[in-house]
């Protein structure tokens, strides 16, 4: 095991080797280990962490601070930078925790990782802590969002899921590996609309969930990033029906128009049209009312012979006599 490796990683050499020792050691290998190290480098981190956070954010809060600050200093958080310096490789364990695996375990390399901040301030004081802790969180900061910092991977995909008026996600234990005490959890996350489906592993269910979460937001986020891209296509098509929609009332509108002269010019073809009627049917009724004067002159002339008749009969008898 050289040491020499992790203090390059952390950019600090040990004057005093001990102090390292003992901050890379767990409770289970002797009787001076690291967790008194460990109280005072939790301290110092988020001093730190503070520092380093009201200086960078100068518009926000003191709530949203203390979110982003709870989320940087937080066990998942320092287990992801013990990665990166592979802490792993230089725990002092005992032989039980060996055999489990625990120098997998995110709490001992986290419990760890703030022993060896504590160390770090007892070796040389506060400022090569601070710039210490400093070098390690820059990048964090420089690729994190202060508005999603915080905020665990479930959250984050409830409120996205939310916003898109889509049904919260669904989360299965698929399967348990390992021992009884050591257990890893493969959890399944569905988001049935999208169908999508992924899957996460922890070593709790908790941590399973969000893992899964994480990879679901990112599928999820993916699908619509895809979606614009059909909806611009759709728009056109919304604005054609809208278009024809406004021209078929334009339509009937010009309908209307053109009615209105036509009935117009029924009304006045109507008009002309009485007249007609009237002048064809007028000579029907001077026909009628001719005949009615001829069968009249029919009568007169009849009324006539008679009279002619009697005024000769008159003659005649008047002669006689």
């Amino acid at each position: 095991m050289d040491l020499t490796l992790l203090q390059n990683r952390l950019g600090h050499t040990f004057k005093d080797a001990v102090l390292l020792q003992q901050a890379l050691t767990h409770r289970s290998h002797g009787s001076v280990h690291n967790e008194r190290l460990e109280f005072l480098g939790d301290s110092i981190l988020n001093c730190v962490v503070a520092s380093l956070l009201f200086d960078r954010y100068s518009k926000i809060d003191e709530g949203d601070l203390s979110r982003l600050r709870a989320n940087l200093v937080k066990q998942q958080s320092l287990y992801e930078i013990a990665q990166r310096l592979e802490l792993s490789h230089f725990l002092r364990l005992g032989e039980g925790e060996l055999k489990s695996g625990g120098f997998r375990r995110p709490s001992i390399l986290a419990d760890t990782l703030e022993a060896l901040f504590g160390a770090i301030y007892l070796d040389a004081g506060f400022d090569i802590a601070r710039d210490v802790i400093r070098a390690l969180y820059i990048p964090i900061l420089d690729s994190v969002d202060p508005k999603t910092l915080g905020k665990d991977a479930k959250t984050l995909l409830q409120e996205y899921l939310q916003g898109k008026k889509i049904a919260l996600p669904q989360y299965n234990v698929v399967a348990t590996h390992g021992a009884a005490h050591n257990q890893e959890f493969e959890i399944e996350c569905l988001v049935p609309k999208l169908d999508i489906q992924v899957f996460g592993t922890g070593g709790s269910r908790r941590a399973g969930e969000q893992a899964a979460a994480k990879l679901a937001l990112e599928a999820v986020q993916a699908a619509f990033v895809k979606a614009p891209a059909a909806s611009r296509k759709a728009k056109p098509r919304t604005a054609q029906l809208k278009l024809a929609g406004i021209a078929t009332v334009q339509l009937d509108e010009a309908d209307k128009a053109a009615k209105a002269p036509a009935k117009t010019e029924a009304k006045n073809t109507k008009a002309e049209i009485k007249p007609v009627t009237e002048s064809t049917e007028a000579p029907t009724n001077d026909g009628q009312k001719s005949l009615i004067a001829e069968h009249d002159a029919g009568k007169t002339t009849s009324a006539t012979s008679d009279d002619g008749a009697t005024k000769s009969s008159t003659t005649t008898h008047s002669k006689i006599a």
